[in-house]
């Protein structure tokens, strides 16, 4: 089949621009890509632990103190007291960081609607049932433990 290696260099190239662009975005801000995604779910969730987000993120929670202690520097979020277990402590976000993920939400919007403006509403009914296939085959994959090339395994 010798259509399945131009399709996936385009969706590389698409990645790739996608990286680009965020990167751009947020030149001089401080923001890494980690940085910005857990900003990202933050806004998405709500206050939350940092346990929460470390799930939310699927990383350590050792990482997730590094990014929110980064974020908190920059004042992107701050930690507060939880109202109802003391012994936890929940991230929110601060108005620098409530307004940098609006800031998000906005680009997100216009890029999306440049990305596909001119298409009729059967092509990107066509083109979001493609890229859910290939989304939900990337999830398999990723999800699959390979076999092992270990010839004592």
């Amino acid at each position: 089949m010798a259509g399945h290696l131009p399709v996936f260099d385009r969706l590389l190239e698409i990645a790739l621009l996608i990286q680009e662009d965020l990167a751009n975005f947020f030149t001089g801000t401080g923001l890494t890509s980690s940085r910005t995604h857990l900003l990202w779910e933050l806004h998405r969730l709500g206050p939350c632990t940092q346990q929460a987000l470390a799930s939310a993120l699927n990383v350590t929670p050792r990482n997730v103190t590094g990014l929110v202690d980064a974020l908190e520097a920059g004042g992107f979020v701050e930690r507060r007291l939880h109202p109802n277990d003391r012994r936890a402590t929940l991230v929110t976000l601060t108005e620098l960081g409530s307004k940098t993920t609006a800031e998000m939400v906005r680009g997100r919007e216009l890029i999306a609607s440049q990305l596909v403006a001119g298409f009729g509403e059967d092509h990107l009914d066509r083109l979001s049932r493609d890229l859910d296939a290939i989304a939900y085959r990337l999830h398999e994959m990723v999800n699959t433990e390979r076999p092992s090339t270990d010839a004592t395994a």
